[in-house]
Parts: C-alpha cells; structure tokens; sequence
C-alpha cells in the first residue's frame, strides 16, 4: 500500500510538471532564438500549404467579363 502512494504521489508530480519532461527548445539563447525563429516561420507559412493543398492557389479560368451564355 505504501508503495503505491509513493508511485501515485510520483506520477502526480510528474504529470502536474510545467512543461515538458524533454524540453523542446535548447537552453542556450543563442540556440534557442534561431529556433524559436524557424518555428514562427513555419507557422507563418500554414496559409500558403493550405492554399496548396486545397489548389486556391490556382489560376481562374473565368472570363474577366461577364457572358450571358443564353439564346438571345
């Protein structure tokens, strides 16, 4: 029973942990300041992948103008 306390007690603390167990930016600044850069970066590129995946980056084949396309 006591063993069993100690392991809920364990796996409370660790789970109630801020953060990570494995952090995922390094602790040097320098390092950490490019990553952190490079991960903005592909969150600023979410809208053209998604404009790819769903092809609205492709070219309209519509006319600029407006055609009845009825028999007058």
């Amino acid at each position: 029973m006591r063993n069993f306390i100690i392991a809920t007690l364990l796996g409370i603390a660790l789970i109630s942990n801020t953060g990570c167990f494995l952090p995922i930016y390094s602790a040097d600044p320098s390092v950490r300041t490019t990553e952190l850069i490079y991960t903005s970066e592909d969150e600023r590129q979410i809208l053209s992948e998604w404009q790819r995946i769903w092809f609205l980056d492709q070219p309209s084949h519509l006319t600029p103008y407006r055609t009845h396309g009825g028999i007058i």
